[in-house]
Parts: C-alpha cells; structure tokens; sequence
C-alpha cells in the first residue's frame, strides 16, 4: 500500500469489502508546503460485485469487468430520467466484478460505511448521499406523495437500497457527528429535511410547514419538515451548516 494512503474504516461484505483511506498529499501554495487531507474508496471484490455512482470511477486493478445497470429496472426510460432529476443521483449506476480492487477518485468529502441486514431491510437516503453498495443490495428510487416534497430540502425522490449487504454514503460531516435516533411508535421526531442523512424506511414519513397555517409559516421562518412515526431509526447531521457552506 502507497504511503500517502492510510486505512480509516472498513466492513467486509459477502463478497466485496469496502475501505475508506485517508490521503495525505504535501503541497506547495504561496505561504509554503502544507498538508491537504482527502479520501478514497476502495471495493475489494472477492467473486462479489459492487455499484458504484457514475463518475466516481478512478482505476481499477485485477480481473474486473464493469457494465452500466439501471438504477431502477422496473422503470421506463421517461420514468428514470424524471427520478434522476428529482433526486440528483444517476438514473444509472456502474456495477463491477470479478476479483480485484476498485478504486474512487479522491475527494474531500466524508464516507460512512454501513450495512443492511435484509431481506426485508431498507433505507432511504439524503440526496446525493449515495456512493457505492454490495451488489446484493438493491438501489431503487423512493416518491413521495406529497408534491411538497419536492420543497422539503431532501428532494422529491430519495435513493432507496434495499436487502443485504455493505454500503458507504457521502456526508456532509464525519461518523462521530452523527447522531442516531430510534423511534419506537411511542412519539415523532420533527426535523429539517437538510440535517437527515438516511432513514429506515419503515417509517411513516409526512412532509409539512412546521407551523399551520400561511401566514404562520411566514412568520416563523421556516420551511417545510419531515414528521417521522412508527418504528426505525433516523440517522441525523446536526452539526451541518447548510447555509453558512460549512460541512
């Protein structure tokens, strides 16, 4: 492994284990040589296959081969690219395998590596959030009911994975800053739509102002939320600074 690169997590998968390296690259700017920090992901494929979000692709190395997949295969063409928009994910992705190691390009951002349970697992995900996930894992495309979900902060559509198998996500802000709230049917958690990072899908989710009333949500200042019940759990980013552009 090149020394500039050094691991930061990992989770094995039943035949794809996903690394997230930290990088570490000296720079010359004009107050002199510094230190910039990025990431990297690695999917190793032992005889497994992986999805990968189009574009994210740095190289690859071993006996790999790599085919576009639908995103959704149960949709139309018209359907797809109407999902694409709402959620600003691909209504495409790349999927990868063999036995090898696939590489990402290096960014700032910060990765999550999760894993779902299944078969009756699922998760719906902030936009944009997705990254890459265990073959085994199903990547669909969540509607909301309410047209006003397509002013909620988190889209229309949301990235659904469904089944079994490892997963990372890009965030906002690292792992320790993320806070994870189980529901249980007793209560509903009220949040801005910008702050969740993902949900359990099995709960019943309703979009609306937090105050009643048009002349009271203009008063308050806030927009529309997410109003969560049932049972799950709810994966929130409070430390993220949507309107400053501090992540």
């Amino acid at each position: 492994m090149s020394e500039f690169r050094s691991l930061i997590d990992s989770k094995a998968g039943r035949g794809c284990t996903i690394e997230v390296y930290q990088v570490t690259r000296n720079v010359v700017t004009y107050v002199g040589r510094q230190k910039q920090i990025g990431r990297q992901v690695c999917l190793r494929l032992n005889g497994g296959s992986a999805l990968l979000e189009p574009g994210a692709f740095q190289y690859s190395n071993g006996r790999i081969t790599a085919e576009v997949q639908k995103n959704d295969p149960n949709a139309g063409f018209f359907k797809r690219a109407i999902q694409s928009a709402g959620t600003g994910e691909s209504a495409f992705s790349t999927r990868f395998s063999g036995q090898g190691e696939v590489w990402t390009e290096l960014t700032h951002k910060e990765f999550i590596i999760a894993e779902m349970d299944g078969p009756g697992d699922a998760l719906l995900l902030d936009d944009k959030a997705f990254y890459a996930c265990e073959g085994t894992i199903q990547l669909k495309t969540h509607m909301h009911t309410s047209i006003s979900g397509a002013l909620s902060g988190a889209g229309l559509m949301q990235p659904k994975l469904e089944g079994a198998g490892v997963f990372v996500v890009e965030s906002p802000v690292p792992v320790d800053e993320i806070e994870a709230i189980e529901l249980d049917g007793s209560g509903e958690l009220t949040v801005d739509g910008d702050l969740m990072l993902m949900y359990s899908a099995s709960l019943q989710v309703e979009l609306r102002p937090l105050v009643s009333g048009l002349r009271n949500a203009m008063r308050s200042g806030e927009g529309l939320v997410y109003v969560l019940r049932g049972r799950g759990t709810v994966w929130l980013m409070p430390t993220h600074q949507k309107d400053s552009g501090v992540a």
